[in-house]
């Protein structure tokens, strides 16, 4: 009985994580939908970028940020560079002095500290009412910015999100897979505005008002959930604007690496949740525990699932059940060693990976691996003001 009830849980934990949120997400529009009123307003927006050793795409960024659609008098775009150690520095100096003077703005970090702790000194500094955060790496298209600030036409938003959309799919192992992923969060993340229980956001692109930066802790790992979710707590809302699009290529959204610091930045986020509970937002609170908490519990439940199967073999269904599992993870296991060609076929190699980054991340705890020790928290010196 013990076994098949661990069967049954953890495969309504895989299910309803995956499937059935999405569902339920999607009905409850028809019941709780909160649109978000919007204007084309044109406040005054600080486009801050976070940079460290840029070098590749730092040119293509400034001059992307230059080229966007929104009144030069009324847009100021700020390099942060945190330490940066190879020609980031130069490039930005040479485009500012050829194309840029006046409209952008480098603040130099002498040493790296990590990117939150260069965002919170160079916030201070900014004189936008908006500020709106983007990778060095994600290129905006040009109407990005108009698409974002219409939702702070509307008072009830303290910070809107755009969306990502990946470029040359093809030129990556995993590319294919990475867009449908990025297509399959967006739809949550559309659903999920629909009824004001959006926490956060994809660091691409997304802005907040200048007045409500909340200075989070240094080492936080996923600025773009604690930043903007900081809004919820006081009593601003979250919007959602697939119409602001940041590019961004393939390969630059690949590597285990990355899945093991979205693992970790998933269950930092789990500290933000008493931040919910008073006072309680519940549209808030289904989404957040069913979209966030869920996906760091899935990894041991598939684990569960495929233990409880074993020991169930004998009977018929659970021998369907293991078979079915065997079968999945066969395909993960050809996925990883690049021996299926058809690209469809290596979603179970995908889905396990985001899924193992789990244990990889206790495995990385468990054997000490410890955080750069703390760095001088010099400010930075201004370039071009």
């Amino acid at each position: 009985m013990t076994t098949r009830l661990i069967f049954w849980l953890s495969a309504v934990v895989v299910a309803y994580a995956y499937l059935g949120y999405p569902l339920l997400l999607w009905l409850a529009q028809f019941l709780f939908r909160r649109p978000v009123r919007k204007a084309p307003i044109e406040p005054s927006v600080s486009l801050l970028i976070s940079a460290y050793n840029e070098a590749q795409v730092i040119a293509a960024k400034v001059r992307n940020s230059l080229a966007l659609d929104y009144p030069a008098d009324r847009l100021e775009i700020v390099i942060a560079s945190d330490g940066s150690t190879d020609a980031t520095l130069p490039i930005v100096r040479s485009l500012i002095e050829q194309e840029g003077k006046g409209r952008v703005r480098l603040l130099e970090f002498s040493e790296n500290r990590g990117k939150v702790t260069a965002l919170n000194d160079a916030v201070p500094q900014l004189r936008g009412e908006i500020v709106a955060f983007s990778d060095a790496s994600s290129m905006l298209a040009k109407d990005a910015l108009r698409k974002l600030v219409a939702n702070f036409a509307d008072e009830r938003v303290g910070a809107v999100s755009g969306v990502y959309k990946v470029l040359n799919q093809d030129h990556a192992r995993l590319g294919r897979q990475e867009d449908f992923y990025w297509k399959y969060e967006t739809f949550l993340k559309i659903q999920e505005a629909k009824i004001g229980g959006l926490t956060g956001a994809h660091g691409c692109l997304y802005g907040m008002r200048n007045s409500l930066y909340p200075f989070p802790p240094r080492g936080t790992i996923n600025d773009d959930f604690v930043i903007p979710a900081s809004v919820l707590r006081r009593g601003f809302r979250v919007a959602y604007e697939p119409q602001a699009i940041a590019y961004e290529e393939a390969h630059e959204m690949e590597g285990f690496g990355r899945r093991i610091r979205i693992m970790a930045g998933n269950i930092e986020q789990l500290r933000e949740i008493k931040g919910l509970l008073c006072p309680p937002q519940p549209l808030v609170l289904f989404c957040f525990l069913s979209h966030k908490a869920t996906r760091v519990v899935v990894p041991v439940a598939m684990i569960a699932l495929a233990l409880s199967s074993a020991f169930l073999w004998h009977a018929p269904f659970y021998r369907w059940a293991l078979g079915g599992q065997i079968l999945f993870y066969g395909l993960a296991l050809l996925g990883a060693l690049d021996w299926l060609k058809p690209k469809a076929l290596r979603l179970p190699f995908y889905f396990c990976m985001i899924n193992v980054s789990l244990f990889a991340l206790l495995y990385r705890v468990v054997s000490h691996r410890k955080p750069p020790a703390s760095l001088d928290e010099k400010r930075p010196r201004v370039v071009w003001t």
